[in-house]
């Protein structure tokens, strides 16, 4: 059943970094255009992720044993809004660092957590995620990919598809079937950390409507795992995926795709006379946006006391995505119903990209069919 969502305020020492933040971003970002910063956590920068490193905004959630800060969740959150609504470049880490971590620090081994968790908060291990797979989409239950045992460990064979950044990683989290057959659903399914230099994996990169390749489908060819290359329990991947896609479902990047557009608008509407028509439609939007933030927070304030709020999660996501899908569509509206203004050419670039990708924000991370399936059952409707 779901919990409550209680309105949660951020503590006084995690709300303090955020001035810190703001001016390191005010001086790195200077200059960058909005529609590159509508780009944002899909904006592949590793040098970028590197200063953040450099400055411990990396792991903020991990123990210092790991290379972590020991800040908590809300610090974390405080880094993420400040990182998104400034539109950094934040895809390099963004995956290692919100979930791949959290998940090897819940489940792997002492020598997994050694290994990847000090090179994720240093910026030098960059992970992708192998769910969704053709045919399957977002029902993972139903995937097909393969581990079977073999000498010195395990030997992986099938496909995954619509992969961020599996071109550019160096790690894949991916979740495989260990036994039975996709009838079986959620049973023997497991996790692995895959290296994807190695021998019979093969990536190919997805370009999309605006000309950029997140998306990739990467190929798994008898490719032979090590033994400690599983995560977790072999069987338990189904709990584990769960438990992972709350860190990824409930954040403030559900929330601030449409960000730099909604930005740039505010500073061409400034510009202009008084109209009551985009005023009323901005209201809107910032109603809708506290609203969610407000959840989203009160998210964060779960994971930070340990709980896995999945359908809390799934709730924010479905509602914030609806929210960041609407804002070019009511922008572009707002403009057409002022054609004798001139349009600034950096703010037609932006909502021109945003047009073109924000179908994909309901996709990523969950489709909106699977994401109220979750919700229902939360809520004991299914």
């Amino acid at each position: 059943m779901i919990d409550t969502l209680e309105l949660i305020a951020i503590p006084p020492e995690d709300e303090a970094l955020r001035a810190e933040v703001r001016e390191f971003l005010a001086q790195t970002l200077d200059g960058l255009a909005p529609d590159k910063r509508a780009r944002s956590w899909m904006g592949f920068d590793a040098g970028f992720s590197r200063q953040l490193a450099e400055r411990g905004w990396l792991g903020l959630t991990l123990p210092r044993e790991h290379g972590g800060s020991a800040r908590g969740h809300f610090a974390r959150f405080v880094l993420s809004e400040e990182l998104l609504g400034a539109g950094a470049p934040v895809s390099a880490h963004w995956i290692a660092d919100r979930q791949s971590a959290p998940l090897i620090l819940k489940y792997g081994t002492p020598a997994q957590q050694a290994f990847y968790l000090p090179r994720i908060c240093r910026a030098e291990a960059f992970f992708c995620i192998g769910m969704s797979e053709p045919g399957s989409g977002s029902d993972l239950a139903s995937i097909r990919t393969r581990a079977v045992p073999a000498a010195g460990g395990w030997r992986l064979n099938g496909s995954k598809i619509w992969t961020t950044n599996a071109h550019r990683s160096h790690y894949m989290i991916a979740l495989v079937r260990t036994s039975g057959t996709a009838e079986d659903r959620h049973q023997g399914l497991s996790q692995f950390i895959v290296d994807l230099s190695l021998p019979g994996v093969s990536v190919r990169p997805i370009e999309d409507l605006a000309g950029d390749a997140h998306f990739s489908e990467v190929f798994f060819d008898n490719v032979e795992l090590a033994e400690d290359a599983l995560i977790g329990a072999e069987g338990a991947g189904w709990a584990q995926v769960n438990a992972e896609l709350a860190f990824e479902r409930s954040g403030p990047e559900r929330l601030y795709s449409s960000i730099a557009l909604l930005e740039c608008w505010l500073a061409h509407c400034r510009g202009q006379a008084e109209d009551t028509a985009s005023q009323a439609v901005l209201g809107g939007i910032l109603s809708q946006m506290a609203v969610l933030r407000a959840m989203s927070l009160s998210i964060a304030g779960k994971l930070a006391a340990g709980l896995s709020p999945a359908t809390e999660a799934a709730l924010v996501k479905d509602l914030g995505t609806e929210l960041e899908q609407a804002i070019p569509r009511l922008i572009g509206d707002a403009l057409a119903r002022r054609p004798d203004l001139p349009f600034p050419p950096p703010l037609l670039r932006t909502l021109a990209y945003l047009e073109q990708v924000a179908p994909t924000f309901s996709l990523r991370g969950g489709t909106r069919e699977i994401l109220r399936g979750i919700i229902a059952r939360g809520l004991g409707l299914r």
